[in-house]
């Protein structure tokens, strides 16, 4: 019988080799190290939830926020290690959403909606 916490630990050996994951650790630690893009960073996080509200409630994003993301993104568009992060970020995204599919179907049991 296939002990779960070995497999686990296999996937966790394996994450921490794939190029994804390294790229992305180690994009995480070069923004953390530096408070002006990780305050950037964050300001665009802000905004990106500012957008998702107001699409959410309104059914479109105000103008007032998509002047601001608008600004935001030609400012990070000039700075190459924020704009890499983000890249790297969004693979791992769709690394870790994948991961998740699979152990929800593995589950039978809709366990991230």
């Amino acid at each position: 019988m296939t002990n779960v916490h070995d497999k686990a630990h296999e996937l966790a050996s394996a994450m921490k080799q794939d190029e994804t994951v390294i790229a992305y650790r180690e994009a995480v630690q070069k923004i953390e190290q530096d408070e002006a893009k990780k305050r950037m960073v964050e300001d665009f996080r802000s905004v990106q939830f500012a957008a998702y509200q107001d699409k959410m409630t309104t059914g479109e994003v105000s103008a007032k926020t998509k002047e601001q993301m608008e600004n935001l993104v030609s400012v990070i568009t000039l700075n190459p290690e924020i704009s890499s992060y983000l890249e790297i970020e969004q693979r791992f995204s769709i690394l870790f959403n994948d991961i998740m599919k699979i152990i929800n179907e593995a589950i039978g049991v809709d366990i991230i909606g």
